[in-house]
């Protein structure tokens, strides 16, 4: 194992000389500097353990070399002890203020050098602990960000007389927030899919997956083919018979199961998401949908906003057994749908202001002229808004634009 390297920085041979002696009879390994360039070379060419630092030398004082480490991404961590005569006490508290962690008085005493240093090192090897551990995580987490980023579209559908636009932004490296587009398998309709799971972080986001998943798949499920529900008392089996083969049964029961197997599989973790999934057909215009607890989504016409798409039930994963209504609109020609979550309108400014839904209506009330210039303006609104702080929650947005 290594030993400790001390950086002893001082424009006093005698001093030097005898921090030298006791660190070496001490088991460390030393360099020294005479005054604070040499010291600041000795950083980056040494990486000590710990420095011993005068504040009186020539050319850069002991608080300017201070400054400078204290300012540095790397050296910022690194142990100062500062060497100061007990009588000068206001240099030591300015000292303490700049970022040393410790003090050495003049004349220097055998048993209170070692106890300075193996306090001033034990912090060290700590806080190294502490960084190889947040690096780890970091790396982590990063994988994660990877891995869930797979889990959201690269490539939107675009059939023919239609753009459907998307905007994802996470407020962490991994987010609770989904998006979904893709064709059915057996029909010719078109799956819209927006949720937010409740809370933060890892856990958020691990079921983001899961919810997405179980939607995804059971959307292209074929029902004819006799599968049956984990807990079937949405429809009877009788009335399933003659009715699954339609989109709105097919969405209903996509969204019954979902909602069904989070209860009686995942209840304990008490993870709920709001959800909005919407069948379309490009072919008419008509629009099928279930919204569950999402913010509502807005029809836009050449006026502005034309319409809102309220709750049809409650939020996925907390109440079994539900049974989901279903809305239908027809979206026209120069028709857009908007579906966000809240994280639009609960973004802050720096005075904490809410961007809410009346900046957001605002934004609607011109004409749509595309999907991708819609999400483009608010999203350039809400940049304006935050001004720079810090995202509070992940921000969705989903637009269909009929040309």
């Amino acid at each position: 194992m290594d030993k400790p390297k001390i950086l002893i920085v001082d424009d006093e041979p005698f001093n030097v000389d005898y921090l030298e002696q006791e660190l070496e009879d001490l088991d460390y390994e030393t360099v020294s500097a005479q005054n604070g360039r040499e010291a600041l070379a000795q950083v980056e060419a040494e990486a000590p353990d710990v420095i011993l630092l005068d504040i009186m030398m020539p050319e850069m004082n002991g608080f300017q070399v201070l400054e400078q480490l204290k300012a540095h991404q790397v050296w910022r961590d690194i142990p100062v002890i500062i060497i100061s005569a007990m009588s000068d006490m206001a240099s030591i508290i300015k000292g303490v203020k700049l970022g040393a962690e410790d003090y050495l008085p003049k004349p220097f005493d055998e048993v209170l050098l070692q106890a300075r240093l193996e306090a001033s090192l034990e912090k060290k090897r700590l806080h190294d602990i502490e960084q190889l551990y947040l690096r780890g995580l970091e790396r982590e987490l990063k994988i994660a960000h990877q891995i869930q980023a797979g889990f959201l579209p690269d490539k939107l559908p675009q059939p023919s007389g239609w753009e459907i636009a998307a905007y994802f932004k996470a407020a962490r490296e991994v987010a609770g927030d989904f998006y979904d587009v893709f064709n059915l398998s057996s029909e010719a309709k078109m799956a819209l899919v927006v949720g937010d799971v409740c809370g933060k972080g890892v856990g958020a986001a691990l079921f983001m997956t899961l919810f997405r998943s179980l939607i995804r798949a059971m959307t292209n499920l074929d029902y004819a083919t006799g599968h049956i529900s984990l807990r079937s008392t949405v429809l009877d089996r009788d009335k399933q018979r003659q009715t699954l083969a339609s989109s709105a049964a097919k969405l209903k029961n996509v969204v019954a199961e979902t909602n069904n197997y989070i209860v009686y599989t995942h209840g304990e973790a008490t993870i709920f998401t709001t959800l909005f999934f919407g069948l379309l057909d490009p072919a008419t215009g008509s629009l099928i949908y279930i919204n569950a607890g999402n913010e509502p989504p807005f029809i836009l016409g050449p006026t502005g906003v034309k319409a809102r798409l309220d709750s049809t039930g409650p939020v996925i994963g907390v109440f079994p057994d539900v049974d989901f209504e279903i809305g239908e609109i027809h979206l026209e020609s120069g028709e857009t749908l908007l579906i966000h979550t809240d994280g639009v309108t609960d973004a802050r400014s720096p005075d904490g202001d809410y961007f809410d839904e009346e900046r957001l209506l605002t934004l609607l009330a011109p004409p749509v002229s595309s999907a991708t210039a819609l999400l483009d303006h608010i999203k350039a609104s809400l940049h304006t808004h935050m001004a720079g702080t810090d995202q509070y929650d992940d921000i969705t947005m989903l637009a269909v634009h009929q040309a």
